[in-house]
């Protein structure tokens, strides 16, 4: 069995990490750190996991792990680390803190981006992975078929929507009911964080250009999930286009190129992540579902782990959606 410790295990993604790991067939909890909850237990707080769990929250990590899920936060890893270090243990983080060359490194250790769809070899021999961002992910779906084949050469457009949990737990303007509920609204237009890691993939492949890429988030009347659109100049047509894409993922178990038009129902509460093309005239149009907290977070983080440790990558991630 996998030893597993989570720290930072009172928010939203620390949440679904926990309700897929209680049932992981490889996997035991071990300590579940939170400075805001220390001492409650963990169903107190998470309490869709009441009669799974009676760990309770502690301050820190007090003994040896196989693997530490860091969920503390954007720009609480690093110096968790600083302080703590992580032993003999493996590392999945899920914030930002390293993601983005040249800050993939911590001491003697380099971080894997893990994104399986781009990076699954290089994952498979780490000891510490960089979670990908939640739109991050969906974006970079969409575009690496295109990326990999050399075939953007022109900017790149995007649309994409979010649920509430995307923006975390803590209470803000934007967030709370009165406000979100039948509203929706921009935010962080062409400016988006997540751009970063897409822009690296895409000079990861295409090394000679500067691919303009724009994007326009916005903030959904609903709790999870991304719905994200793309349009690029293609030359080629649509089955050329889709068998492009076929190809691409074969190998990856938990994305799919479909048929007509994605919504949120597909995916939600589900690990995978959904591919639709479209032609017209001489743009290609991509679409790209998933949920935000699964395969834009938790579920990646599962994923990353299985393949850090030799499982099928699937294993434990076989989740059922919601979809009435």
């Amino acid at each position: 069995m996998i030893k597993a410790h989570i720290v930072g295990g009172a928010g939203y993604t620390a949440g679904e990490l926990l309700r897929i790991l209680l049932h992981h067939p490889q996997v035991s909890i071990g300590q579940i750190t939170s400075n805001s909850q220390e001492g409650k237990l963990v169903h107190e707080i998470h309490q869709d996991l009441i009669g799974d769990t009676e760990l309770t929250f502690q301050k820190e990590i007090t003994t040896d792990a196989d693997v530490i899920f860091i969920c503390a936060g954007h720009g609480k890893a690093r110096s968790y680390l600083e302080e703590y270090g992580h032993a003999n243990a493996k590392i999945v983080d899920l914030s930002r803190d390293f993601r983005i060359q040249p800050e993939v490194h911590f001491k003697n250790v380099e971080f894997v981006y893990g994104l399986p769809e781009r990076n699954k070899e290089a994952i498979t021999q780490a000891t510490a992975v960089a979670n990908p961002g939640c739109f991050a992910t969906a974006m970079q779906l969409a575009l690496l078929p295109l990326a990999q084949a050399n075939r953007i050469q022109s900017d790149i457009h995007i649309s994409g929507i979010t649920g509430s949990t995307g923006a975390g737990q803590k209470l803000q303007a934007t967030t709370h009911f009165s406000w979100r509920s039948n509203n929706i609204s921009t935010y962080k237009t062409f400016t988006h964080q997540h751009l970063e890691e897409v822009q690296q993939t895409l000079k990861y492949y295409q090394p000679e250009q500067d691919i303009p890429t724009h994007f326009i988030p916005y903030r959904g009347d609903f709790t999870r999930g991304i719905l994200i659109n793309l349009y690029t100049p293609f030359e080629g047509t649509e089955a050329e286009a889709r068998q492009l894409y076929t190809s691409f993922y074969k190998d990856h178990p938990l994305t799919h190129v479909v048929p007509g038009a994605l919504h949120l129902k597909q995916v939600t509460n589900t690990a995978k992540a959904l591919i639709s093309i479209e032609k017209h005239e001489d743009h290609i149009l991509v679409g790209c579902a998933i949920d935000n907290l699964l395969k834009g977070a938790s579920g990646q983080a599962v994923q990353n782990m299985n393949l850090m440790f030799g499982l099928e990558e699937t294993t434990g991630l076989h989740l059922k959606g919601n979809y009435h």
